[in-house]
Protein backbone atom coordinates (compact mmCIF):
# COMPACT_ATOMS: atom_id res chain seq x y z
CA UNK A 1 0.00 0.00 0.00
CA UNK A 2 3.06 2.20 -0.07
CA UNK A 3 2.73 5.33 -2.10
CA UNK A 4 4.30 8.82 -2.26
CA UNK A 5 3.22 11.23 0.42
CA UNK A 6 0.34 13.51 -0.50
CA UNK A 7 0.91 16.84 1.22
CA UNK A 8 -2.29 18.09 2.86
CA UNK A 9 -3.10 21.69 2.19
CA UNK A 10 -4.09 24.02 4.98
CA UNK A 11 -4.84 26.91 2.66
CA UNK A 12 -8.52 26.02 2.39
CA UNK A 13 -8.80 26.33 6.15
CA UNK A 14 -7.13 29.72 6.28
CA UNK A 15 -10.41 31.44 7.05
CA UNK A 16 -11.02 29.22 10.06
CA UNK A 17 -7.52 28.70 11.48
CA UNK A 18 -8.42 30.74 14.51
CA UNK A 19 -11.11 28.18 15.22
CA UNK A 20 -9.53 24.92 14.16
CA UNK A 21 -5.91 25.56 15.08
CA UNK A 22 -2.94 25.26 12.78
CA UNK A 23 -2.23 21.98 11.05
CA UNK A 24 0.59 19.80 12.31
CA UNK A 25 1.32 18.89 8.68
CA UNK A 26 4.98 19.18 7.82
CA UNK A 27 6.85 19.07 4.55
CA UNK A 28 8.96 16.12 5.69
CA UNK A 29 9.62 13.00 3.66
CA UNK A 30 6.78 10.97 5.17
CA UNK A 31 5.21 8.18 3.18
CA UNK A 32 1.68 8.23 4.58
CA UNK A 33 -0.51 11.21 5.38
CA UNK A 34 -3.13 10.74 8.11
CA UNK A 35 -5.81 13.33 8.69
CA UNK A 36 -6.65 13.72 12.39
CA UNK A 37 -10.02 15.40 12.90
CA UNK A 38 -10.91 16.07 16.55
CA UNK A 39 -14.24 17.64 17.50
CA UNK A 40 -13.06 19.61 20.52
CA UNK A 41 -10.10 20.20 22.77
CA UNK A 42 -10.40 18.54 26.15
CA UNK A 43 -8.34 15.97 28.11
CA UNK A 44 -10.16 12.80 27.01
CA UNK A 45 -10.12 13.51 23.28
CA UNK A 46 -6.55 14.81 23.50
CA UNK A 47 -5.51 11.57 25.25
CA UNK A 48 -7.23 9.45 22.60
CA UNK A 49 -5.34 11.24 19.85
CA UNK A 50 -2.04 10.70 21.65
CA UNK A 51 -2.85 7.02 22.18
CA UNK A 52 -3.67 6.64 18.49
CA UNK A 53 -0.32 8.11 17.44
CA UNK A 54 1.59 6.02 20.00
CA UNK A 55 0.06 2.78 18.70
CA UNK A 56 1.09 3.65 15.15
CA UNK A 57 4.57 4.54 16.34
CA UNK A 58 4.84 1.19 18.10
CA UNK A 59 3.77 -0.46 14.85
CA UNK A 60 6.54 1.22 12.90
CA UNK A 61 4.75 4.34 11.66
CA UNK A 62 6.96 7.10 12.98
CA UNK A 63 6.06 10.76 12.62
CA UNK A 64 8.58 12.61 10.49
CA UNK A 65 9.95 9.38 9.03
CA UNK A 66 7.21 7.50 7.24
CA UNK A 67 4.02 9.19 8.41
CA UNK A 68 2.78 12.79 8.57
CA UNK A 69 -0.23 13.91 10.61
CA UNK A 70 -2.55 16.73 9.57
CA UNK A 71 -4.26 17.58 12.87
CA UNK A 72 -7.40 19.72 12.77
CA UNK A 73 -9.53 20.70 15.77
CA UNK A 74 -13.15 21.66 15.00
CA UNK A 75 -13.49 23.56 18.31
CA UNK A 76 -16.92 21.97 18.91
CA UNK A 77 -18.33 23.52 15.74
CA UNK A 78 -20.36 21.10 13.57
CA UNK A 79 -19.73 23.21 10.45
CA UNK A 80 -15.98 22.95 10.97
CA UNK A 81 -16.13 19.15 11.02
CA UNK A 82 -17.54 19.09 7.50
CA UNK A 83 -14.97 21.58 6.19
CA UNK A 84 -12.11 19.60 7.73
CA UNK A 85 -13.36 16.28 6.36
CA UNK A 86 -13.90 17.66 2.86
CA UNK A 87 -10.41 19.15 2.87
CA UNK A 88 -8.92 15.78 3.86
CA UNK A 89 -10.73 14.19 0.93
CA UNK A 90 -9.48 16.90 -1.41
CA UNK A 91 -5.96 16.36 -0.14
CA UNK A 92 -6.34 12.59 -0.69
CA UNK A 93 -4.99 11.61 2.73
CA UNK A 94 -4.26 7.91 3.19
CA UNK A 95 -6.44 7.50 6.30
CA UNK A 96 -8.71 9.64 8.48
CA UNK A 97 -8.74 9.35 12.27
CA UNK A 98 -12.04 10.82 13.51
CA UNK A 99 -12.10 11.62 17.22
CA UNK A 100 -15.71 11.96 18.53
CA UNK A 101 -19.09 11.35 16.89
CA UNK A 102 -19.52 14.64 14.96
CA UNK A 103 -16.08 14.30 13.40
CA UNK A 104 -16.71 10.67 12.46
CA UNK A 105 -20.09 11.51 10.93
CA UNK A 106 -18.61 14.34 8.87
CA UNK A 107 -15.78 12.10 7.67
CA UNK A 108 -18.16 9.38 6.50
CA UNK A 109 -20.36 11.96 4.78
CA UNK A 110 -17.30 13.20 2.93
CA UNK A 111 -15.90 9.89 1.69
CA UNK A 112 -16.82 6.26 1.17
CA UNK A 113 -13.35 5.41 -0.13
CA UNK A 114 -10.67 6.71 2.24
CA UNK A 115 -10.34 4.44 5.32
CA UNK A 116 -11.78 6.01 8.48
CA UNK A 117 -10.97 4.94 12.03
CA UNK A 118 -13.11 6.55 14.73
CA UNK A 119 -12.86 6.71 18.48
CA UNK A 120 -14.70 8.40 21.39
CA UNK A 121 -18.00 7.52 19.70
CA UNK A 122 -20.80 6.61 22.10
CA UNK A 123 -23.28 4.95 19.74
CA UNK A 124 -21.73 4.14 16.35
CA UNK A 125 -24.82 2.19 15.28
CA UNK A 126 -27.31 4.90 16.29
CA UNK A 127 -25.11 7.53 14.65
CA UNK A 128 -25.30 5.63 11.38
CA UNK A 129 -21.56 4.99 11.19
CA UNK A 130 -21.84 1.18 11.12
CA UNK A 131 -24.67 -1.33 10.81
CA UNK A 132 -23.50 -3.27 13.87
CA UNK A 133 -20.33 -3.78 15.91
CA UNK A 134 -19.61 -6.92 13.91
CA UNK A 135 -20.72 -5.29 10.66
CA UNK A 136 -18.48 -2.23 10.16
CA UNK A 137 -18.75 -0.15 7.01
CA UNK A 138 -16.79 -0.65 3.84
CA UNK A 139 -14.39 2.14 4.78
CA UNK A 140 -15.10 2.76 8.48
CA UNK A 141 -14.63 1.10 11.87
CA UNK A 142 -13.23 2.09 15.27
CA UNK A 143 -13.76 2.09 19.02
CA UNK A 144 -16.68 3.17 21.17
CA UNK A 145 -16.41 4.91 24.54
CA UNK A 146 -19.78 3.61 25.74
CA UNK A 147 -18.90 0.64 27.95
CA UNK A 148 -22.21 -0.97 28.97
CA UNK A 149 -21.36 -0.86 32.69
CA UNK A 150 -19.69 2.55 32.99
CA UNK A 151 -22.73 4.80 33.31
CA UNK A 152 -24.58 2.32 35.50
CA UNK A 153 -21.71 2.14 37.99
CA UNK A 154 -21.54 5.92 38.32
CA UNK A 155 -25.31 6.42 38.68
CA UNK A 156 -25.46 3.62 41.24
CA UNK A 157 -22.75 5.41 43.23
CA UNK A 158 -24.57 8.75 43.03
CA UNK A 159 -27.90 7.32 44.17
CA UNK A 160 -26.88 4.50 46.51
CA UNK A 161 -23.74 5.88 48.16
CA UNK A 162 -24.22 9.65 47.98
CA UNK A 163 -28.00 9.40 48.35
CA UNK A 164 -28.95 11.83 45.59
CA UNK A 165 -32.64 11.77 44.68
CA UNK A 166 -32.46 14.40 41.95
CA UNK A 167 -29.61 14.59 39.42
CA UNK A 168 -28.99 17.52 37.11
CA UNK A 169 -27.64 16.62 33.67
CA UNK A 170 -26.09 19.22 31.36
CA UNK A 171 -25.65 18.25 27.73
CA UNK A 172 -25.81 19.42 24.13
CA UNK A 173 -28.92 17.92 22.52
CA UNK A 174 -27.24 18.42 19.15
CA UNK A 175 -24.69 15.74 20.01
CA UNK A 176 -26.28 12.38 19.28
CA UNK A 177 -23.84 10.61 21.58
CA UNK A 178 -25.02 12.77 24.49
CA UNK A 179 -28.71 12.14 23.84
CA UNK A 180 -28.05 8.40 24.07
CA UNK A 181 -26.27 8.82 27.39
CA UNK A 182 -28.92 11.08 28.90
CA UNK A 183 -31.58 8.50 28.05
CA UNK A 184 -29.45 5.88 29.82
CA UNK A 185 -29.01 8.10 32.88
CA UNK A 186 -32.73 8.79 33.11
CA UNK A 187 -33.56 5.09 33.00
CA UNK A 188 -30.85 4.12 35.48
CA UNK A 189 -31.77 6.88 37.91
CA UNK A 190 -35.44 5.91 37.70
CA UNK A 191 -34.58 2.31 38.51
CA UNK A 192 -32.89 3.57 41.68
CA UNK A 193 -35.80 5.79 42.72
CA UNK A 194 -34.20 9.04 41.56
CA UNK A 195 -35.10 11.58 38.88
CA UNK A 196 -33.07 13.80 36.57
CA UNK A 197 -33.35 17.44 35.57
CA UNK A 198 -32.12 17.97 32.01
CA UNK A 199 -30.54 21.24 30.88
CA UNK A 200 -29.50 21.51 27.25
CA UNK A 201 -26.87 23.89 25.87
CA UNK A 202 -25.82 24.69 22.32
CA UNK A 203 -22.36 26.15 22.98
CA UNK A 204 -19.74 26.03 25.70
CA UNK A 205 -20.54 29.67 26.51
CA UNK A 206 -23.92 28.55 27.88
CA UNK A 207 -22.53 25.96 30.27
CA UNK A 208 -21.97 28.23 33.30
CA UNK A 209 -25.54 29.51 33.24
CA UNK A 210 -26.81 25.96 32.84
CA UNK A 211 -24.88 24.84 35.92
CA UNK A 212 -26.13 27.79 37.96
CA UNK A 213 -29.71 27.02 36.93
CA UNK A 214 -29.48 23.69 38.77
CA UNK A 215 -28.65 25.23 42.15
CA UNK A 216 -31.37 24.39 44.66
CA UNK A 217 -33.10 22.04 42.23
CA UNK A 218 -30.88 18.97 42.39
CA UNK A 219 -28.73 17.00 44.84
CA UNK A 220 -25.92 16.36 42.35
CA UNK A 221 -24.81 17.11 38.78
CA UNK A 222 -23.80 14.53 36.19
CA UNK A 223 -21.96 15.44 32.98
CA UNK A 224 -21.91 12.74 30.27
CA UNK A 225 -19.10 12.51 27.73
CA UNK A 226 -20.51 15.55 25.97
CA UNK A 227 -17.83 17.41 24.03
CA UNK A 228 -19.48 20.82 24.31
CA UNK A 229 -19.90 20.66 28.08
CA UNK A 230 -16.63 18.89 28.87
CA UNK A 231 -14.72 21.57 26.97
CA UNK A 232 -16.12 24.06 29.52
CA UNK A 233 -15.93 21.76 32.54
CA UNK A 234 -13.89 24.22 34.62
CA UNK A 235 -16.89 26.51 35.04
CA UNK A 236 -19.07 23.60 36.20
CA UNK A 237 -16.41 22.60 38.72
CA UNK A 238 -16.29 26.20 39.97
CA UNK A 239 -20.07 26.27 40.51
CA UNK A 240 -20.00 22.85 42.18
CA UNK A 241 -17.25 23.89 44.58
CA UNK A 242 -18.84 27.22 45.42
CA UNK A 243 -22.33 25.83 45.99
CA UNK A 244 -21.22 22.51 47.55
CA UNK A 245 -23.05 20.58 44.86
CA UNK A 246 -21.39 17.20 44.13
CA UNK A 247 -20.32 16.84 40.51
CA UNK A 248 -19.97 13.52 38.68
CA UNK A 249 -18.75 12.88 35.15
CA UNK A 250 -18.69 10.23 32.47
CA UNK A 251 -14.95 9.71 32.10
CA UNK A 252 -11.79 9.61 34.21
CA UNK A 253 -9.93 12.58 32.74
CA UNK A 254 -12.72 14.95 33.74
CA UNK A 255 -12.92 13.33 37.17
CA UNK A 256 -9.26 14.13 37.74
CA UNK A 257 -9.91 17.80 36.92
CA UNK A 258 -12.31 18.17 39.84
CA UNK A 259 -15.36 15.87 39.83
CA UNK A 260 -16.23 13.50 42.68
CA UNK A 261 -16.29 10.25 40.74
CA UNK A 262 -16.47 8.55 37.38
CA UNK A 263 -16.55 5.01 36.12
CA UNK A 264 -14.48 4.76 33.03
CA UNK A 265 -11.27 3.85 31.30
CA UNK A 266 -8.20 5.44 29.83
CA UNK A 267 -8.95 7.38 26.65
CA UNK A 268 -5.27 7.03 25.80
CA UNK A 269 -5.78 3.26 25.78
CA UNK A 270 -8.95 3.64 23.70
CA UNK A 271 -7.05 5.71 21.15
CA UNK A 272 -4.28 3.13 21.23
CA UNK A 273 -6.80 0.41 20.30
CA UNK A 274 -7.87 2.56 17.37
CA UNK A 275 -4.27 3.07 16.33
CA UNK A 276 -3.69 -0.67 16.14
CA UNK A 277 -6.66 -0.88 13.75
CA UNK A 278 -5.16 1.86 11.59
CA UNK A 279 -1.81 0.07 11.50
CA UNK A 280 -3.45 -3.08 10.13
CA UNK A 281 -5.08 -1.04 7.38
CA UNK A 282 -1.93 0.88 6.43
CA UNK A 283 0.05 -2.38 6.32
CA UNK A 284 -2.56 -3.87 4.01
CA UNK A 285 -3.38 -6.65 6.47
CA UNK A 286 -7.05 -5.72 6.89
CA UNK A 287 -9.75 -3.57 5.37
CA UNK A 288 -12.02 -1.51 7.68
CA UNK A 289 -14.89 -3.85 6.81
CA UNK A 290 -12.87 -6.73 8.27
CA UNK A 291 -12.28 -5.10 11.68
CA UNK A 292 -15.12 -5.16 14.22
CA UNK A 293 -15.92 -2.09 16.32
CA UNK A 294 -14.34 -2.52 19.75
CA UNK A 295 -15.33 -1.65 23.33
CA UNK A 296 -12.77 -0.30 25.84
CA UNK A 297 -10.49 -3.06 27.09
CA UNK A 298 -10.84 -2.14 30.77
CA UNK A 299 -12.93 -0.09 33.19
CA UNK A 300 -12.84 1.08 36.82
CA UNK A 301 -14.58 3.43 39.28
CA UNK A 302 -12.41 6.26 40.59
CA UNK A 303 -13.25 8.67 43.43
CA UNK A 304 -11.58 12.07 43.72
CA UNK A 305 -11.28 12.63 47.48
CA UNK A 306 -10.21 16.28 47.17
CA UNK A 307 -13.14 17.09 44.89
CA UNK A 308 -15.54 15.32 47.25
CA UNK A 309 -14.39 17.46 50.18
CA UNK A 310 -14.47 20.64 48.09
CA UNK A 311 -18.07 19.90 47.11
CA UNK A 312 -19.33 19.15 50.61
CA UNK A 313 -19.14 15.35 50.67
CA UNK A 314 -17.59 13.43 53.54
CA UNK A 315 -15.49 10.64 52.08
CA UNK A 316 -16.57 7.23 53.36
CA UNK A 317 -13.64 4.86 53.77
CA UNK A 318 -15.93 2.04 52.62
CA UNK A 319 -16.01 3.63 49.16
CA UNK A 320 -12.54 2.27 48.55
CA UNK A 321 -14.11 -1.19 48.31
CA UNK A 322 -16.13 0.06 45.34
CA UNK A 323 -13.36 1.81 43.46
CA UNK A 324 -9.97 3.48 43.54
CA UNK A 325 -9.30 6.68 45.48
CA UNK A 326 -7.67 9.55 43.62
CA UNK A 327 -6.15 12.38 45.70
CA UNK A 328 -5.10 14.71 42.93
CA UNK A 329 -1.56 13.47 42.61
Amino acid sequence: MKKPMKVASSLLLAGMLALTGCSSQSSGDGEYVIGLTQFAEHPSLDAATEGFKKALEDQGFKEGENVTYDFQNAQADMNNTATIANNFVGDKVDLIFANATPSATAALNATREIPIIFTSVTDPVGAGLVEAFDKPGENITGTTDNHPDATANTINFITNEVGAKSIGVIYNSGEQNSVVQVDQVEKLAGNNGASIVKVSVSTSAEVKQAAESLIGRVDAIYIPTDNTVVSALDVVISVANEKKLPLFVGELDSMKKGAVAASGFSYFDLGYQSGLMAAKILKGEKKPSEINVELPDSMKLMINTKAAEAQGLEVDSEWEKLGEFFDGE
